[in-house]
């Protein structure tokens, strides 16, 4: 039986955050750890919402430019080498979706409940 952190999603896609720093090493050299903190990132929005769901948080590429502009245009790694924080946002929403959503694509999918139409009243403002 896999472990849970080593499991893998119905389609093979990466689901721990690691695995995602490991394919990132393998495809630009250095050490997961030189990109962990980027996968964590996406993935921290599990902590509030521990399924597939969580992903509509971070998981499109608003969050892919979200994620740039908190750890900066690029990250060296431990070989040196410079690598644009945007592709390995577009690696991560990648593996996990085979594709990258917008916000749009993600909201437009939820079904409207009318406590989220509320308006308040007059005189509770």
């Amino acid at each position: 039986m896999e472990s849970l952190g080593r499991r893998r999603g119905r389609r093979g896609g990466v689901v721990h955050p690691y695995h995602h720093a490991v394919s990132s090493a393998k495809k630009w050299g250095g050490s997961p750890d030189d990109y962990l903190p980027i996968h964590d990132w996406f993935d921290a929005s599990k902590a509030y919402y521990a399924d597939w769901r969580h992903r509509a948080l971070r998981h499109h590429a608003e969050g892919i430019f979200m994620c740039e502009r908190l750890f900066g245009a690029t990250v060296t790694n431990a070989n040196g080498q410079v690598i644009p924080v945007r592709v390995i946002g577009e690696q991560h929403v990648h593996e996990d979706l085979r594709c990258i959503p917008s916000v749009q694509d993600w909201l437009s999918n939820i079904k409207s409940q009318p406590w989220m139409r509320a308006r308040p009243e007059a005189d509770n403002i």
